[in-house]
């Protein structure tokens, strides 16, 4: 029999345009579940907004948290590049170093939905911030903040102690940092174990790398300081190793011998190395290449834990082989292969941050993740449900390491990328919700936390903050 329809026209149907009555994943009823059989569903609050800060927030992407004024409640440092267009000092003519970025501090409270939200730097101290850091570096007993600026800089900023709400910090740019290319992550260590904080750092080299720069390599850097933190003169840097690219240097005690290790990413290489901690004043650190088959990982955001309970920490990461997430198993020693086992699928949304928390309550470490939308920052034309889009979901762990994680999807929208999740509960309720970021999606990006609701029955899988929004969209 003959179709009563041209071809294109079926394609149309079994492909985009079928699209308009196929489930919004934030739509659809959840089949989530805790331990005790309660539904689990999620509902979005908003800490900080272009509508809060009155101007355009943008571009949000690292966030920490520690209590910063010593009130008892914890507070957020965030990051917000500001820019809907890449700009790389290298290959863009238009480059302006005091082009907007900005650092905000949202001030907790009692009250989860209760915040009091400044600006900590912006323009040319954290032109496109992408990283932060907060230790008590100075020894005073309040928390300070470090910053990696996407286009220049690592820059040092004082918490002047009881008035952090109200007056400047002082700040210092690193000195031996400006200028000199792009720095990504930045974290806090006590690295040779003589009870002062160093601080780690990659610079990728350029905000968007050219040609150029996967071919040359970078350095991954610790920074310590004798004297004076805000005095340029007191910092000195020890390079540990150039890569293509680098965009980790995540401290972490990988071996379990008492000293922080360092995971670096190289983009450039497709690869990750370890850099092993081998004691001493003088910060000595032997490279090893972590191999494993079928894969790969450029080592962005990373988590560790032991999911085989062998005694090791294991790394959870993207896949670079395919749009989802691995575990990769620590084998006996650093130099064999790491064996890799598949967490879940995730295509072909690009997934890009996620957090390790018991997320139904059943006494195992399931895992939140975000992806990040390949459309256009400024609005949601020109994507469909088979493109990369702004996507929230966990995968539940099914309590043996050999056994199938379960994908619990909550939203997918048109824009959004979810670059850091940090777990918390915040509404002291018992379960655990999850402090974000979102970026990609002006006006929508900031600061937010997903609430974990439970309930007797079947909910729509999420309920968003605001009433208009960029689309929610069917799976693939």
């Amino acid at each position: 029999m003959k179709s009563l329809y041209p071809l294109p026209i079926i394609a149309l149907l079994l492909t985009g345009c079928g699209s308009q009555s196929l489930p919004k994943v934030g739509d659809s009823l959840s089949d989530a579940t805790s331990a005790d059989g309660a539904f689990i569903s999620w509902k979005e609050h908003i800490i900080d907004d272009p509508v809060i800060a009155g101007f355009g927030l943008s571009g949000s992407d690292g966030l920490v948290v520690g209590d910063l004024d010593n009130d008892g409640y914890e507070d957020i440092v965030s990051v917000h590049e500001s820019d809907s267009e890449y700009i790389s000092s290298e290959y863009d003519p238009n480059y302006k170093p005091d082009q907007a970025g900005h650092v905000r501090i949202a001030f907790g409270s009692e009250d989860p939905n209760t915040w009091t939200n400044v600006t900590l730097a912006e323009a040319a101290d954290s032109p496109a911030p992408e990283d932060a850091a907060i230790a008590d570096l100075n020894g005073d007993g309040y928390k300070d903040v470090i910053v990696a600026a996407e286009l220049s800089h690592l820059i040092y900023l004082q918490n002047p102690g009881k008035d952090c709400r109200t007056v400047a910090w002082p700040r210092l740019i690193l000195p031996m940092t400006r200028d000199r290319g792009s720095y990504i992550r930045v974290f806090f260590g006590d690295f040779n174990g003589d009870g002062q904080l160093e601080v780690s750092a990659a610079n990728k080299g350029a905000q968007r790398p050219g040609p150029d720069d996967f071919d040359r390599k970078t350095p991954v850097n610790i920074f310590q300081f004798s004297g004076d933190p805000l005095d340029g003169d007191s910092w000195s840097e020890i390079e540990l190793g150039r890569y293509s690219i680098p965009q980790n240097a995540e401290p972490i005690d990988i071996d379990g011998d008492g000293d922080l290790d360092i995971i670096v990413g190289s983009r450039g290489e497709e690869r990750i190395a370890l850099l092993e901690n081998l004691g001493g004043k003088d910060f000595r650190f032997k490279e090893h290449a972590v191999r494993f088959e079928g894969d790969y990982m450029a080592g962005f955001n990373l988590e560790h834990i032991d999911l085989n309970g062998d005694g090791k920490l294991d790394i959870v990461g993207a896949s670079g082989e395919y749009t989802g997430l691995v575990w990769i198993e620590q084998p006996e020693s650093f130099d064999h292969e790491w064996k890799v086992h598949k967490v879940g699928d995730w295509g072909p949304d690009w997934m890009i941050g996620f957090e390790l928390a018991d997320i139904d309550s059943d006494g195992h470490i399931d895992i939140m993740c975000g992806s990040y939308s390949k459309g256009s920052r400024m609005g949601d034309e020109d994507v469909d449900r088979f493109d990369g889009l702004g996507r929230l979901g966990w995968f539940r762990n099914p309590g043996d390491s050999n056994g199938t994680w379960t994908r619990h999807d909550i939203s997918r929208r048109k824009r959004g990328m979810f670059d850091k999740f940090i777990a918390r509960d915040l509404d002291q309720d018992g379960d655990i919700d999850f402090l974000a970021t979102r970026g990609n999606s002006d006006p929508f990006d900031g600061v937010f936390w997903l609430e974990q609701v439970r309930s007797a029955s079947p909910q729509p899988a999420f309920k968003a903050a605001r009433e208009n929004e960029s689309p929610e969209m069917p799976l693939p």
